[in-house]
């Protein structure tokens, strides 16, 4: 693939045959789509797209005209689509990205208005039934392609993700210290643990902006990227995933790696020793060994059909 990458993007044929790149110009990261198109699932009146490519679900963010700014209809949207995923045995990673300039710069501002004034009234705000932290509850993995403006909630989500591929030159900043808000949804358990805890301090009390390439620099992000090869980078690595990695360990270690960090060393062992036994007794062991001898693609059973979850 040109543009400087190591991967290569293949065709889906499920999807008509289109590549990452056109899935990116369909949604307006780059010119517009010659040719045919297929059609997308679509909730709440598009407010996320849903999208299945060589084994990876991209979800996309759309609203636009506000750089997908989040609101409760977007974050029902979103997790709807995240649950979709996780119920297809065909998908086996799932990319997270945003439809035109941005990623997600936040709460939409109009919104935050409309909460201040119904709390200034003893009101309330109502919002999805399921928490903001709900992506870090899906047991696939989860990358981020930060195409653009990211900040608030719409970084906290990114943060929710597994590994993260920003686009250069896309901005971030926490957001919360310079609107008159606490560092909210989960940041001060998930950000420290990612950066360490004087970065974390240094980005949530000062809220200042920073870019792709500081986020690279403070691990806030794992690689930067041209703009135009973001979400195709973000393919083709959970393309990678789905492909040579057993659904049920990538599930497991997602888990083992949440749990671990709030467990004494002992305790975090003997879970990982008793879940190694039982990986070693099922066939997803025997199949990563066999094709890995035949020098073969592995064939793994869907999420919920291995051994280690079931």
């Amino acid at each position: 693939m040109s543009g400087g990458t190591d991967y290569e993007v293949r065709p889906c044929e499920r999807c008509g045959g289109r590549t990452g790149r056109q899935f990116k110009e369909r949604v307006g990261i780059g010119r517009p789509l010659s040719g045919p198109r297929s059609t997308l699932r679509r909730v709440s009146e598009d407010l996320a797209l849903y999208e299945v490519i060589d084994r990876v679900a991209v979800v996309t963010l759309n609203r636009p005209e506000r750089l997908n700014a989040w609101t409760p209809d977007l974050a029902v949207a979103y997790f709807d689509r995240l649950d979709e995923a996780v119920s297809d045995p065909l998908v086996g990673a799932i990319v997270v990205t945003g439809a035109g300039r941005g990623f997600c710069p936040g709460a939409d501002m109009a919104n935050l208005e409309r909460v201040s004034s119904e709390r200034g009234k003893g009101g309330g705000a109502g919002g999805p039934a399921r928490p903001t932290t709900y992506p870090m509850s899906i047991p696939k993995l989860m990358v981020a392609a930060i195409n653009g403006a990211c900040a608030g909630l719409g970084l906290i989500q990114a943060l929710f993700c597994d590994v993260r591929i920003a686009a250069a030159g896309a901005k971030f900043t926490t957001a919360f210290a310079r609107r008159g808000l606490i560092a909210e949804q989960g940041v001060t358990w998930v950000l420290p643990r990612i950066v360490g805890t004087s970065i974390a301090l240094d980005l949530l009390t000062s809220a200042r902006v920073f870019t792709a390439e500081e986020a690279a620099d403070l691990g806030v992000v794992n690689r930067v990227v041209p703009p135009d090869q973001v979400l195709a980078e973000a393919l083709a690595y959970a393309q990678d995933v789905a492909a040579n990695c057993s659904p049920a360990s990538v599930a497991a270690i997602k888990g083992m790696v949440h749990r671990h960090t709030t467990m004494e060393f002992d305790a975090a062992y003997a879970d990982s020793d008793r879940l190694r036994v039982q990986s070693l007794k099922g066939p997803d062991f025997k199949e990563g060994v066999s094709s890995y001898v035949e020098k073969r693609p592995p064939e793994f059973a869907p999420l919920g059909r291995g051994t280690i979850l079931d």
